[in-house]
């Protein structure tokens, strides 16, 4: 069964609530990590509503296996990938692909059954695991979805970098990069968020790196699956792979993707306009514990969807609000 990314609810029926989403079937994916080089196999398992996204780490010393909530919480580092763990030092690296596409599709509810430290990297973007995931379908259930509601501007900055969630009728990203290699340079992309416009547009964005890295990268033990199936490599004054580039602003296409994954660790999908100036993972999270850091920021909704003012697309509503339950 495949799944469709129509609007469950048409243009004229008004206000109607949001029911979660997991998969209808089981996906499994197999590949190497990007940093570490192991091989990896995840098997994406239907969940129950209201479960989450949680990460089940298998083949742990002494045959252990640890649950970890996909959340802002359990996020252990930022360097290069998004690493989430808990306390018993069991952890899941590079989940950012995987969690983009899940919020790319509007999936809640996932059991994420890894058997390494890192997710595999495929290539490069979160492409395949959308296509995989399409591929057995998403199955609609009972239980109304949740949003977090943006009630008040947080503004973070780091360096030169900065961001800013504030309130807004839906999911928006205004994303910048300005890097001083002339390949990339400056680059910007707007994004209103719908499921069709996040395949279309987002999803094939690579991950990318310099060649003037590699060599440091290597000697601190990360980089060692890179490849130019999985990575758009920049020299000095060209893109090395052969094929070159996806999309003229891959960069930043790519940079968005990141974001959507690690701002899907709020734990209910967004609902405000995130802007942001030369972003990264620890940005990303910074945000999120911003957000979380004051009750008065946001509050928890049920999720509706109302018709769009023009293009005949759904966009998300919130429900009235109740009272914050986000940790």
């Amino acid at each position: 069964m495949k799944a469709s990314l129509t609007p469950i609810f048409t243009i004229g029926e008004g206000n109607r609530a949001v029911t979660q989403t997991t998969l209808a079937d089981q996906v499994v994916i197999e590949g190497i990590g990007v940093h570490r080089g192991q091989p990896a196999r995840v098997v994406l398992h239907p969940a129950e509503a209201n479960s989450g996204i949680i990460f089940l780490r298998t083949n742990l010393p002494n045959g252990r296996e640890r649950l970890i909530e996909a959340r802002h919480t359990s996020v252990q580092d930022t360097q290069l990938c998004t690493i989430i763990g808990d306390h018993t030092g069991a952890s899941v690296a590079t989940i950012e692909h995987l969690m983009s596409a899940l919020a790319g599709l509007e999936i809640d509810n996932v059991l994420v059954e890894v058997d390494g430290p890192e997710m595999p990297i495929l290539d490069g973007s979160s492409r395949i695991f959308v296509e995989q995931i399409l591929q057995v379908g998403l199955k609609r259930l009972s239980v109304p979805r949740k949003v977090v509601r943006v009630l008040r501007p947080v503004r973070i900055e780091m360096g030169n970098a900065h961001a800013e969630l504030s309130p807004y009728d839906g999911f928006r990203l205004d994303i910048e990069i300005d890097f001083k290699n002339p390949v990339i340079g400056r680059q910007t992309y707007s994004f209103d968020f719908s499921s069709d416009r996040y395949r279309r547009e987002i999803s094939a964005a690579r991950t990318f790196g310099f060649m003037k890295d590699v060599e440091a990268l290597w000697k601190a033990g990360l980089a060692r699956g890179a490849s130019l199936e999985n990575t758009v490599a920049v020299g000095e004054d060209r893109v090395v792979n052969p094929d070159g580039l996806r999309f003229p602003n891959e960069f930043v296409r790519h940079k968005l993707l990141d974001a959507i994954g690690d701002l899907s660790l709020a734990g209910y999908a967004l609902q405000g306009h995130y802007k942001a100036f030369c972003p990264g993972h620890k940005l990303n999270v910074l945000m999120l514990q911003a957000l979380f850091a004051d009750r008065v920021n946001y509050a928890v909704t049920d999720a509706v969807r109302r018709p769009a003012r023009a293009r005949g697309e759904m966009v998300m509503q919130p429900a009235a609000a109740f009272a914050p339950e986000v940790n």
